[in-house]
């Protein structure tokens, strides 16, 4: 399933990237970089992007069909929006070598991963969900950098029917990225993201839209912090809200009520109850260093 292992690195002759933005540009960049692959082909619908990217060094080559950017792929990369990814995933899978690996870097990952269990049938042993934990706001190959993952988690969510050495080999490659691998269950990720990742970028366009636009001329760096993420594409959000809606939905209620602790606490003058709450956030955030 892979290229030649020699004595420096392990090598894969070619990856394609579906989605040659930020991350999948970043992952061509930081790919050439450590000699990964001898070649990396992107994969868009729009060639002057595509060749944007060629020019920025994160892609050697590109095609703007699926079909023919993975045909020598051993490794496929799908960094498309949410919403495109378990159709070109199956598509990947239908049309690619038969040794190919396929993998995604999608914020969401069980409705992907029952789809293309649904739709791909066998093939779909050789798709490896994952989720590198890294980006901003930013898009577009442009913003791309070759050390985006470096020291950044990097979750995998193997099934039951997933091909053993297809998820090996995509752990390692993640980890030739420079990035640590975590294994959990797709329900796990979507659980946790909804809380540190799903959550924070809906409070954050909330806040964002709620405030007066009298006030806007006199924010600060705790309001420009705190609502830096409000500035990502609310379309590709909206997607991955809806596709994490459930695991949403319970996070925003627990959220909820601690929201609803510090209210009752601010009415009736529990100061004592109030600084608890403040204190637990502050020991929460400690805890990460800085």
């Amino acid at each position: 399933m892979a290229g030649k292992q020699n004595s420096v690195t392990y090598r894969w002759d070619t990856i394609a990237i579906a989605g040659v933005g930020l991350i999948g540009g970043s992952i061509g960049l930081a790919a050439l970089e450590r000699q990964l692959a001898r070649r990396i082909i992107g994969i868009g619908r729009h060639p002057q992007k595509l060749e944007q990217a060629q020019a920025l060094g994160a892609i050697t080559d590109f095609a703007t069909n699926l079909e023919d950017g993975v045909a020598e792929a051993q490794l496929i990369i799908i960094c498309t929006p949410v919403r495109f990814i378990a159709q070109q995933v199956c598509q990947a899978l239908a049309v690619s070598n038969g040794d190919a690996i396929v993998t995604d870097a999608g914020s969401t990952k069980q409705q992907i991963i029952d789809q293309v269990h649904q739709q791909a049938g066998e093939a779909a042993e050789r798709f490896v969900g994952s989720h590198p934990l890294a980006g901003s706001e930013k898009s577009g190959a442009e913003h791309a950098v070759a050390n985006l993952f470096l020291n950044r988690s990097v979750i995998v969510t193997p099934t039951s029917a997933t091909n053993k050495i297809a998820q090996q080999q995509t752990i390692e490659f993640w980890q030739q990225l420079g990035s640590r691998t975590h294994l959990m269950t797709p329900a796990e990720h979507d659980q946790i993201l909804a809380a540190t990742s799903h959550l924070p970028h809906l409070l954050a366009s909330v806040l964002a839209a709620a405030t007066p636009d009298a006030a806007l001329p006199f924010v600060s760096t705790g309001w420009l912090d705190t609502t830096r993420v409000a500035a990502g594409d609310p379309e590709l959000w909206t997607q991955i809200l809806q596709q994490n809606q459930t695991e949403v939905r319970q996070s925003l209620s627990h959220f909820q009520s601690v929201l609803e602790q510090f209210s009752q606490a601010l009415d009736q003058d529990q100061w004592e109850t109030l600084a608890q709450i403040l204190a637990l956030g502050k020991t929460q955030r400690d805890a990460l260093g800085s």
